[in-house]
């Protein structure tokens, strides 16, 4: 391919750091918007005029939550496969086109109510698309350009940027949300310009190409397959008929049963066919399998943390320290700071490390210590004292940092040249389909918890402030997943829940208990608990298992790429 005109060319000297530079740059973009939503969504409802918590609405709330989410992780692999085929760089720069644009309309929603929140929802979807596409090509750009004794730090301070780019989000969001709703999306629009000037004007394909056909078979049956499986689970903490979850909801069954019926297919069309999608034979080498299914099962486990994080500040500690619920989406990310720092010290400390002594150690320990800080926060009351909070969640940080740049290293390192675009795609696809997945998994949990206790709390605690028994008992007997939702978004339900007729008929000051800011967070705090440990428990022993799946991958290995095609016997030969 001849060498494009531009501010650098392929062979200057810092031609590497200005492609990490704007690798980085898109990737904390696309992770910023990941989760800038997740803290402003009660703004954002209110701008359109849409109440987030009546039960016609639950699944708007959802998609805007999910769809960007979901998105990303059923198209990041085909745009890896594509950077493959077709340039990495050029699949990149297109994508910073796409969620310029998505950006852009998303800011300028013309409807208000059910009309502005689909609105949202398929403009979310084709921001997706675009960061899809920057995550699916940042890594494998990173991996051409740099040497294999520098790798280690430029894809730790890339992968820093995609986890960190989470949190900070979070702190965006609440900040932002505070300002106007439309300034969450629109502070994306003259970052995506820039980028989109500077990546066409800087970056160049130096890697190898692979000139095949597109395998149409495998990305359908991918593509169709991975979105039931997700969208089900996310239907799946919903309510059915009297249950207080849909998961026998036939359409749930039917949409995860189906999807896992067509990713079975999937792999049976990716061994066959001439020019696959995705080459599984990748999976027979030992550093990159272990690599993608510890990477999973840790996404699954900091996506959770981060919504029960939220969910804890928001619906319950916040309020208890009086903070009015409009300012608790701002101060939530705030008190999040720990975790991102943590991240931002050992992210790219071990990165660099992990070029000298490899990944599995770093890896390892990360994961041991999140497993570690994750019990650690089920001994702490659930009105602690901040300094221990900020010491578990910053160790937290340390423990995804030193984990998350040493492992998607040694993925990139271990694959051939022309496959680090799919590579790079299906660790993507790890990434945001464990995030997009920890909402059903540990949602679902949370709810299983709070099932057990907070209906007898919520009947009791009306009852004991003058509401009739029978309206108590009615109210306490509605499904959890409402008071959740509420916690998560920072909102006191109880007004809804009761009505205006109801309050108005209370005894004394009865009305201004009900609705201030200490009784549902005091009535949550014990249910809460429970569900707490049931979710962090879980989410310890997914660690663990990572940190197993972590340890056994191997010593230091790169892939020599005179073998065009992996084995797992070439993949032992070549480790050292």
């Amino acid at each position: 391919m001849a060498t494009r005109t531009g501010l650098f060319t392929r062979d200057h000297p810092r031609y590497r750091w200005i492609a990490l530079s704007n690798t980085t740059l898109g990737v904390l973009m696309a992770t910023i918007n990941s989760s800038i939503v997740i803290i402003s969504l009660p703004a954002i409802f209110k701008g359109i005029g849409l109440n987030p918590l009546e039960p016609g609405n639950v699944s708007y709330l959802l998609w805007i939550l999910m769809g960007y989410m979901l998105v990303t992780a059923v198209f990041v692999v085909t745009f890896g496969r594509l950077g493959d085929i077709f340039g990495r760089v050029r699949i990149y720069n297109i994508g910073f086109i796409v969620f310029t644009v998505g950006s852009i309309a998303l800011a300028l929603d013309p409807f208000a109510g059910g009309a502005g929140a689909m609105w949202l929802i398929i403009w979310r979807l084709v921001q997706g698309v675009g960061g899809a596409m920057l995550f699916a090509n940042s890594t494998a750009i990173l991996t051409d350009a740099f040497p294999v004794n520098k790798r280690g730090f430029a894809l730790g301070i890339n992968q820093v940027a995609a986890i960190a780019g989470s949190f900070i989000g979070l702190i965006v969001g609440g900040l932002l949300a505070v300002v106007d709703w439309r300034a969450v999306f629109f502070v994306s629009v003259p970052i995506g310009i820039i980028g989109t000037i500077w990546s066409y004007k800087s970056l160049h394909e130096v890697g190898t190409s692979t000139k095949s056909t597109i395998d149409w078979p495998g990305n359908i049956t991918f593509a169709l397959g991975l979105t039931a499986v997700l969208a089900g689970i996310t239907y799946g903490i919903q309510p059915y008929g009297g249950a207080s979850m849909g998961w026998l909801n036939p359409w749930v069954l039917a949409a995860i049963i189906g999807g896992l019926a067509l990713l079975v297919v999937f792999v049976v069309i990716e061994l066959r066919v001439a020019n696959p999608m995705f080459n599984m034979h990748l999976f027979t080498i030992r550093a990159f399998s272990s690599g993608i299914f510890a990477g999973l099962l840790a996404a699954i486990g900091r996506g959770g943390l981060q919504f029960m994080l939220i969910i804890w500040l928001q619906g319950i500690w916040l309020p208890l320290h009086g903070y009015s619920y409009e300012d608790t989406p701002l101060w939530a990310g705030i008190y999040l700071l720990p975790i991102t720092i943590g991240f931002l010290i050992a992210g790219p400390l071990s990165g660099a490390l992990s070029d000298r002594f490899g990944a599995r150690a770093f890896a390892t320990v990360g994961l041991l210590l999140n497993a570690a800080t994750f019990l650690a926060l089920l001994v702490i009351p659930v009105n602690f004292d901040y300094w221990e909070f900020a010491l578990i969640t910053g160790l937290s940080g340390i423990g995804s940092g030193l984990f998350s740049s040493p492992n998607r290293t040694a993925i990139m390192n271990s694959v051939p040249a022309n496959q680090r675009g799919s590579a790079s795609g299906m660790a993507g696809a790890a990434l945001n389909a464990g995030s997009s997945l920890s909402i059903g998994v540990f949602f679902s949990l949370m709810i299983v918890g709070l099932s057990g206790s907070l209906p007898g709390a919520l009947t009791a605690g009306l009852a004991n402030n003058g509401v009739p028994a029978n309206i108590a008992a009615q109210i306490g007997q509605t499904p959890p997943v409402g008071s959740l939702f509420a916690a998560f978004l920072g909102y006191n339900p109880i007004q809804s829940l009761l009505g205006p007729s109801v309050l108005g008929s209370l005894p004394g000051n009865s009305s201004a208990v009900l609705t201030g800011q200490q009784f549902f967070p005091e009535l949550l705090s014990g249910p809460f608990h429970d569900g707490l440990v049931l979710v962090f428990v879980v989410a310890a022993a997914m660690s663990v298992v990572a940190a197993v799946m972590s340890i056994t991958r191997g010593s230091k290995y790169v892939h020599d790429d005179s073998v065009v095609a992996p084995t797992p016997a070439a993949a032992s030969a070549s480790a050292v």
